[in-house]
């Protein structure tokens, strides 16, 4: 901002006096912030431990090479257990996703003072308690087993593939649902002709972006009980079997690559 000095000479400032001040003691908050923070890992931190880290990792590194191969015959049953995790928790979320996603959309709720408000407290919900939380009381309710797998990574796709899918909503082109709406059409008619034919690009984009993304979240939740091949992960780490441990790594990055390959061509194959 420009400044009058001796002899009116104007002298171009970036910020005011205050609002200089006002930036330092940002950053100072900021820093004070950051040591108090430092000081607090640093008293719960055994750094004796941390130095040690790089030597125990590669002891670790050792021990699972090679991998025991012979442990493969052990892991398809566990692997298809994951891939249905994944699949049946992924079908669970978008049926249940896409009534929920036309609740929260502005522009088709029936209400928006009781039936939106609803709508985003479940996508909110879903989406604040990660699979494995999930897992882990569902676990303690029904018992370890594929059937909390499927429940916990249904329970937290519906948040994501309702988020999604409402934003979708909301951005449809108005014209092609008035001009449905001039002809008669009743609302499920403007539904079936004017809005969904408008969203099922995007539905079928989000279904599969989710299911590559639960094959990761399924991989895991054998730690809590959850079934799928985390359980022979658990086991094995359990038993210091390091190298059935690499194996097990080694099968759940195939899968991973195997699904994102699929995904791609899939969501390729859609838009």
């Amino acid at each position: 901002m420009p400044t009058k000095q001796q002899g009116d000479i104007k002298i171009w400032k970036r910020r005011n006096r205050n609002q200089q001040l006002t930036i330092w003691f940002g950053q100072f908050i900021a820093v004070a912030i950051f040591v108090y923070c430092w000081q607090l890992v640093s008293e719960n931190t055994i750094w004796m431990f941390v130095t040690d880290a790089p030597r125990q990792a590669v002891d670790m590194m050792e021990r699972m090479v090679p991998p025991k191969w012979s442990y493969m015959n052990s892991l398809w049953r566990p692997i298809w257990d994951t891939i249905t995790i994944a699949t049946l928790g992924t079908l669970m979320a978008v049926v249940l996703a896409f009534p929920i996603a036309f609740l929260a959309a502005h522009n088709t709720t029936p209400s928006s003072t009781f039936a939106r408000p609803i709508a985003l407290f479940i996508i909110v919900a879903s989406r604040s308690i990660n699979s494995l939380l999930w897992a882990l009381m569902l676990v303690t309710i029904l018992g370890p087993g594929v059937f909390a797998g499927v429940l916990a990574i249904g329970f937290r796709s519906i948040g994501f593939c309702a988020k999604l899918l409402y934003e979708a909503i909301e951005e449809i082109d108005e014209t092609q649902v008035e001009a449905v709406t001039a002809t008669g059409a009743s609302g499920a008619q403007i539904l079936n002709y004017g809005i969904v034919p408008q969203i099922l690009p995007a539905f079928a984009g989000i279904s599969v972006f989710r299911w590559d993304i639960n094959i990761r979240e399924s991989a895991i939740l054998g730690l809590v009980g959850a079934g799928g091949i985390g359980l022979q992960l658990s086991s094995s780490i359990d038993t210091v079997t390091w190298t059935q441990v690499s194996l097990i790594l080694l099968v759940i990055l195939a899968t991973v690559i195997v699904s994102e390959w699929v995904s791609a061509k899939v969501r390729h194959a859609i838009i």
